[in-house]
């Protein structure tokens, strides 16, 4: 039985979204996602009313227009597991046109904003993501900060990890579900998973302090996972890379997190 939490990928013309996620078909208030695959030359219009995009190149490259400001040539891996991605944010309210310069495959992520209070569009290329290595031993995972605090946005904060395969990420557990600022934000958050070889898997747990939400969770090539609350460790099995990327957003534009007490001393 499909978990609640899962929304799988599914096949979709060109141009169509192969995985959605809203703020109506989650439950919940602020994080949008979708990934689209574009035939070479395929144009799709986006809807950016009311809410801020960041337009992430899974692979190939594609032509962004954001209002009256447009990027050519954006991205340049051939798929998700080679290096840092290009993205475009764009603000609220900006029509939005992305042209597939070859065949493509992006993701959109979204959240509500008010005009007044983004910034205008924006590159980010793959020479200015600092790569991070986060963690050690079987925790070991590169990090692509996308578009997270230090790009500026209203709601959106953006970020890929690649896990190799046989260790652990998001880990120690750790949960943003209490708006309580400056010890914890409430994010809302996806996690959009992609395994190699695709044939693999992963699993991932989302769990609460009373085990009122206790899910564990066989995650597939393409599948989403939601995260309304509760900590979210993910597991990559032996032999199969795990690359995820995360959508966040909240009331408060910020990462701040708690750690599971249970597992803490895995931190030190």
């Amino acid at each position: 039985m499909t978990s609640p939490l899962v929304v799988p990928s599914r096949s979709a013309p060109d141009g169509e979204p192969v995985v959605a996620v809203s703020p109506e078909s989650a439950g919940w208030e602020y994080v949008g996602f979708e990934v689209r695959r574009l035939a070479a030359g395929q144009k799709i219009s986006l809807d950016a009313t009311g809410r801020e995009l960041c337009i992430v190149v899974l692979a190939g490259r594609v032509d962004v227009t954001s209002g009256s400001v447009q990027f050519d040539g954006v991205g340049e891996r051939p798929d998700v597991f080679s290096g840092p991605p290009a993205a475009v944010y764009s603000p609220p309210g900006e029509p939005l046109v992305v042209v597939a310069a070859d065949a493509a495959e992006i993701a959109v992520a979204s959240a509500p904003a008010d005009r007044a209070g983004a910034p205008d569009a924006y590159l980010v290329s793959p020479s200015e993501i600092d790569v991070e290595v986060r963690g050690s031993g079987s925790t070991e995972r590169r990090i692509h900060p996308i578009l997270m605090g230090d790009r500026p946005a209203q709601r959106l904060l953006v970020v890929e990890v690649l896990t190799p395969g046989g260790n652990w990420s998001s880990f120690p557990p750790h949960k943003h579900d209490v708006d309580n600022y400056p010890q914890e934000t409430l994010l809302e958050e996806t996690y959009y998973h992609r395994v190699s070889p695709p044939q693999g898997f992963a699993v991932q747990r989302v769990y609460t302090d009373d085990r009122e939400l206790d899910e564990t969770i066989t995650v597939t090539d393409g599948d989403v996972v939601l995260v309304p609350r509760g900590y979210h460790p993910v597991g990559a099995v032996p032999g199969y890379d795990l690359y995820y990327l995360n959508v966040m957003a909240g009331p408060v534009r910020s990462w701040v997190f708690v750690n599971d007490p249970d597992h803490e001393w895995l931190a030190k």
